[in-house]
């Protein structure tokens, strides 16, 4: 990593190696929704040293591995890799968070109020997500993997039922910031999904579910908006043009 970043976007570092996902957070840098903002302009908006999140940035560089660069696969086992590993989680991780929060609204909402308000925001995200990657799964991801066969058979054409691929993926990107909104809201309503003193072990089980949950959603969007969605515009560019 070197001592200045103008080129690169937050999300293109976090693409080169998925360990900066962890350093950003750290500083409160978004690279999912907002994953394509310069380095400079990500940092100033979340008030942080640049010279400090490319010092941490530089820790993990020198003690780097080699690591499955996810920009260099096919679309389709992206795709895959999208479906198996976080929609797979969100559809498990969902209905368990849910059932926690019913439990601490019943419980503790004499103490903490706001959990009102937790829940329905979360209710809210289930609803939103589930719709989502439904979305996801029946119209659009069809569409990515049959562009990837026609390159690959380079002949045949694919139609799409939406005029371009860019009219789908700018609702999904829409959708993407408003789960990252829902998700901030909880996140400040629980002061940072903090365990109040008198909280039980089931407040502790719910937070800690929340941190994986905002975890795993900020590298599934990334992977969606910084690597999936400008390939298949460009891929789709490519076909019109063949």
């Amino acid at each position: 990593m070197s001592n200045r970043l103008e080129s690169p976007t937050v999300g293109d570092i976090v693409a080169a190696d998925f360990r900066a996902a962890e350093v950003f957070e750290q500083f409160g840098i978004d690279f999912c929704c907002g994953g394509r903002r310069s380095f400079d302009d990500a940092c100033r908006g979340a008030a942080a040293d640049p010279a400090a999140v490319l010092h941490a940035l530089n820790a993990i560089s020198r003690s780097r591995v080699e690591a499955d660069d996810v920009t260099s696969w096919p679309l389709d086992r992206l795709i895959d890799h999208i479906e198996t590993t976080h929609h797979a989680y969100v559809r498990q991780a969902l209905p368990a968070i849910a059932r926690h929060l019913v439990r601490l609204v019943e419980v503790h909402t004499d103490r903490h109020p706001e959990l009102v308000q937790v829940g329905h925001a979360f209710a809210d995200l289930h609803d939103e997500l589930m719709q989502h990657m439904l979305k996801e799964e029946r119209i659009l991801f069809p569409y990515v993997r049959d562009l990837v066969e026609r390159q690959r058979a380079t002949c045949g054409r694919v139609i799409s039922p939406f005029g371009t691929g860019e009219n789908p993926i700018r609702m999904m990107e829409r959708e993407h910031r408003e789960a990252a909104g829902a998700l901030q809201l909880i996140r400040e309503l629980t002061g940072g999904f903090a365990v109040p003193s008198d909280g039980c072990s089931t407040y502790a089980v719910c937070m800690a579910e929340l941190v994986q949950f905002e975890r795993d959603l900020h590298l599934h969007v990334h992977l969606e908006n910084n690597v999936l969605f400008p390939r298949a515009v460009a891929l789709e560019q490519a076909a019109s043009t063949s």
